[in-house]
């Protein structure tokens, strides 16, 4: 067995214009002073990462790599989540998508989804790069507008949708195994790749590709009340990623999985700092350490209460609380009665 990494911090919620949040060396600063060993840094924000440089440097990665290592840090991986949504928009997200993109093709669906697609690209040359083998992404959506079936659903609707998500994805997929690097999808409502069911029909389409993998969080599980330990044992050999996020389910009499279009303050499910939410990540933790997950734990802060800052601090502690240190012997070895074929044998009553 093998012992998690962490605890790590995804940065995004983090990064602002004013210090110690306004580039990679004050926020690392500020983040290993928090307790953490590990940073995973949006491709997206250039306060934090020159996506294009990063591609093409290997001096400026060697760079990225010192400025966290003067603090103790390493870098976990990168995410990509805000260009992987821009792979896909249905039209009715166009407006709400738009401001993810680069200024020079919004109102432009077509010329978005190029820039995204080379977005992407930039980021597994510059994972390679960095000698990073995981990246973390969204698949986008098509056929998200049209989950509930009802009305009901044109035959072929969703099947269309999954095929064309499939085919925008392919050759990103093969540039990342061209490059070492597993594309991991968070699975996430808001995008056609939301439950394991979803994941499956995504994976179809694409052949089993070897690239398409998983970034495991929980908390989009518990707010569709999916059972996101099960999902652990059934996707083990595709989880490569792991977003350590606490959510809570509180359905009333008023309202349930879909919240009565009420904000993250008064849904039914919203999602919570570290410990304050419903999750068991006692037995998360226990599962990932036995089936030899060795990747890191990071943790994704959004909390509908608590401060960030607070948040952050917590959740290195909560973190490093779970994580737990395998062991290097069987707890059972001071009875061993050693190995004997012979022995074995006459207790079998075979001579």
């Amino acid at each position: 067995m093998k012992t998690l990494k962490g605890p790590a911090l995804f940065l995004a919620q983090f990064a602002g214009d004013e210090a110690p949040f306004n580039n990679l060396d004050n926020i690392a600063r500020w983040a290993a002073s928090q307790g953490y060993k590990g940073v995973q840094i949006p491709s997206w924000d250039s306060r934090l990462i020159d996506l294009e440089r990063a591609a093409t440097s290997r001096d400026y990665c060697d760079e990225i790599h010192g400025t966290l290592a003067q603090h103790g840090l390493s870098l976990t991986e990168l995410a990509t989540h805000l260009h992987g949504q821009l792979v896909a928009v249905h039209p009715a997200y166009d407006a709400m998508f738009d401001g993810f993109a680069d200024p020079s093709v919004r109102n432009n669906p077509t010329a978005r989804q190029e820039w995204a697609c080379r977005q992407i690209e930039l980021a597994i040359q510059a994972s390679a790069n960095l000698g990073l083998g995981n990246m973390g992404s969204f698949t986008g959506s098509l056929a998200w507008p049209y989950i509930y079936p009802w009305p009901q659903r044109p035959a072929g609707l969703i099947e269309a949708a999954f095929d064309e998500l499939a085919k925008r994805w392919r050759p990103l997929l093969d540039r990342a195994d061209q490059a070492g690097v597993n594309i991991c999808y968070e699975i996430h409502p808001g995008e056609d790749v939301f439950d394991g069911v979803t994941f499956e029909m995504f994976l179809d389409r694409l052949d089993g590709h070897s690239r398409c993998n998983i970034l495991y969080d929980p908390s989009h599980f518990q707010l569709q009340m999916l059972d996101y330990l099960d999902f652990i044992d059934i996707y083990a050999d595709r989880i490569k990623m792991f977003h350590v996020k606490d959510a809570e389910f509180n359905p009333s009499g008023k309202q349930g999985v879909y919240s009565g279009f009420q904000g993250w303050v008064g849904r039914a499910g919203r999602f919570r700092s570290l410990g304050d939410g419903q999750i068991d990540f006692g037995a998360i933790f226990s599962k990932l350490t036995a089936l030899d997950f060795d990747g890191w734990a990071v943790l994704e802060w959004e909390c509908a209460l608590k401060h960030p800052e607070d948040g952050a601090r917590e959740g290195a502690e909560f973190i490093r609380n779970h994580i737990i240190r395998v062991t290097e012997h069987a707890f059972d070895d001071f009875a061993g009665s050693g190995v004997d074929d012979a022995t074995n044998r006459r207790l079998l009553g075979l001579s």
